[in-house]
């Protein structure tokens, strides 16, 4: 996948100007790579257009005009994308209210360990992970989250963590996103 570049990245009066068409769009893009699975694991898989409009909100919110700063946000946000063969994406775990989200993230301590995608190969590809999210006691209810097919299209994503045992066929749409991030 392409990784954004700092030429690409607009002045944030020139993108303000055109965020009202930016953020339909991207929308839209989002729309078919946002999979639940469950009650309580949303998917965000990102592509070179979500990073790229994360970086421009960025840019935009902190008004930022230094060059080493706008390059780190490139930088950092590039970071959620995959190699080639890799599809990247954020992971939230969500319930409804702080105590039971607490008392979840200690059981499920492991998970990403535990989360696969299934390509149309019939392989399975596992989470990579940053550890530093991970604590002895509980884990973050955000991850990030590398999956690498090899190329190949993922069909089905899920979890065989014991406290949470889970596979979600993708939708036709969901399938068509990520197999086209991949290319």
């Amino acid at each position: 996948m392409q990784k954004v570049q700092r030429s690409e990245i607009l002045d944030y009066e020139t993108y303000e100007e055109q965020r009202e068409g930016v953020r339909a769009q991207i929308l839209k893009t989002k729309e078919p790579r946002r999979i639940h699975v469950g009650d309580h694991l949303t998917f965000l898989f990102e592509n070179t257009d979500t990073v790229r409009y994360q970086i421009q909100e960025m840019v935009r919110t902190e008004r930022l005009v230094k060059e080493s700063a706008i390059q780190h946000e490139v930088d950092t946000y590039n970071e959620l994308l995959g190699e080639p063969g890799e599809l990247g994406c954020v992971l939230l775990i969500e319930y409804p209210t702080p105590e039971e989200r607490d008392v979840q993230l200690r059981k499920l301590l492991g998970l990403p360990a535990k989360l696969y995608m299934t390509t149309e190969n019939g392989k399975r590809a596992y989470a990579q992970f940053d550890a530093r999210q991970v604590g002895e006691q509980r884990l973050s209810s955000v991850q990030y989250l590398k999956f690498d097919t090899q190329g190949s299209a993922p069909v089905s994503i899920g979890t065989e963590h014991p406290e949470m045992m889970l596979e979600f066929d993708l939708l036709p749409e969901q399938k068509a996103a990520l197999k086209a991030d991949l290319l």
